[in-house]
């Protein structure tokens, strides 16, 4: 069974709280805070795994969730780290954020890891909110939230060049005859349901990773014929070989079956009609009309393709188109799919969001944020030294000014997370 589109949702490690605590010795009867603080959350990781060629496994488990930080202990003692969690993907596994759609990670090399997920911040122990005016200090922090979401899992494959044309023009049998690649062949559209992947041997030391990819129909891009999941496969490649039936056995035009294809690239992705791409004009062994393959021929040429006239089935004219194949390869760079020096545009920091924002919903002024979020998450509400603290935050912060920007009066109702007050200046 080929997988290679899973839905999966993670979520990291909640910190573990900051305790509150006092030193209490035999001669030491009123000691000082030492209430410890707790362990971070665990991350959720996600590692190549060059044993996997399928997301198949992502089928059956759906949710991954790291191990939480520990609460913190007396005697300064801080929780233990939660565990992270290690998740094994298949090289070529593209991580997308499902709400945005935005790429979080391209998971392609050997032994690669990347967090996906960040684990919660430990809270700070009452050791830390002692002050020569309050030195007996009640509360303490608890740990922030782990980050979770929902990712989309894509598999695009990893290979140097990818075989494309309509089915059933011989791109099965040509990998076949190059590798050590056996896809299964049968005379019907639609012949190859999953991507198949081989490596082609040039010379000792020399070699290269050819795709098979499923043949493509009029309105791929739509996904017309699973067209997204083939043309998935295209955008890793670094040059294509075009199979064409030269032969037209299927009654097709083959100048034709020329442009829908690139056609269909260029609808599903502009890119991929920039790559690269040889032609394999295959079937010459049953061509009836050899007029048909010189008018084919000078028309690709003119529009600057290079034609090579096999067949795969007899392996007539294979070898030079390999050769052909693999020394241009050696002028093209890979694909960059997502570069991590720009994850920053993917994640961004803290700093580069708003901290609050205050807006007016019916009779109350509500103040919310992904700062306020953070601190609600770390204040007991029941406690009158942390609610104190909370307050001095919130004026520092300048939540205070902004609702008097908006018009808050006294005893107007605020909302701060599950917080309700009324206000007083």
């Amino acid at each position: 069974m080929f997988i290679d589109i899973a839905e999966v949702y993670i979520k990291a490690g909640n910190g573990g709280n900051g305790i509150v605590s006092f030193a209490r010795e035999k001669y030491v009867p009123n000691g000082g805070p030492d209430g410890g603080d707790g362990g971070d959350g665990g991350n959720v990781i996600f590692e190549v795994d060059l044993g996997l060629r399928t997301l198949v496994d992502f089928r059956y488990k759906r949710k991954y969730i790291a191990e939480e930080g520990e609460k913190g202990g007396n005697r300064n003692m801080s929780g233990k780290k939660g565990s992270d969690l290690i998740v094994k993907v298949p090289s070529g596994t593209i991580v997308k954020n499902k709400e945005t759609g935005e790429i979080i990670a391209d998971l392609s090399k050997e032994g690669q890891v990347e967090i996906i997920a960040r684990g919660g911040k430990g809270g700070a122990g009452n050791q830390h909110f002692a002050t020569p005016t309050r030195q007996i200090p009640t509360f303490a922090r608890n740990g922030t939230p782990g980050q979770e979401m929902t990712v989309i899992l894509e598999l695009k494959l990893i290979a140097d060049v990818g075989l494309l044309g309509f089915p059933n023009v011989g791109k099965s049998t040509l990998l076949s005859v190059v590798s050590s690649a056996k896809p299964k062949i049968a005379n019907y559209h639609f012949t190859t349901i999953t991507p198949n992947l081989g490596v082609v041997s040039v010379a000792p030391g020399a070699s290269f990773v050819m795709a098979d990819i499923p043949g493509l129909i009029e309105g791929a891009h739509e996904g017309v014929g699973l067209g997204h999941n083939f043309l998935r496969h295209v955008e890793r490649t670094r040059l294509l070989i075009h199979v064409i039936d030269i032969a037209e056995t299927d009654g097709r035009d083959a100048l034709e079956d020329f442009d829908v294809i690139n056609r269909e690239l260029e609808l599903y992705n502009p890119e991929l009609a920039k790559r690269p791409q040889i032609i394999a004009a295959n079937k010459i062994d049953a061509m009836q009309d050899p007029e048909r393959l010189a008018r084919f021929k000078a028309e690709m040429e003119k529009r600057g393709y290079k034609v090579f006239e096999i067949s795969a089935a007899t392996n007539q004219g294979v070898e030079p188109l390999i050769r052909y194949t693999y020394e241009t390869l050696k002028d093209i760079p890979e694909v960059v799919l997502y570069d991590p020096a720009n994850r920053e545009t993917v994640i961004k920091p803290e700093n580069d969001e708003p901290p609050f924002i205050v807006r007016r919903e019916n009779h109350y002024y509500v103040v919310e944020g992904p700062w306020v979020d953070k601190i609600m998450a770390t204040v007991n509400i029941y406690n009158r030294d942390s609610l104190q603290y909370f307050q001095r935050t919130m004026k520092n912060m300048g939540v205070i000014e902004a609702l008097e920007k908006k018009g808050v009066e006294e005893g107007d109702t605020v909302k701060i997370g599950e917080l309700e007050f009324d206000f007083v200046p």
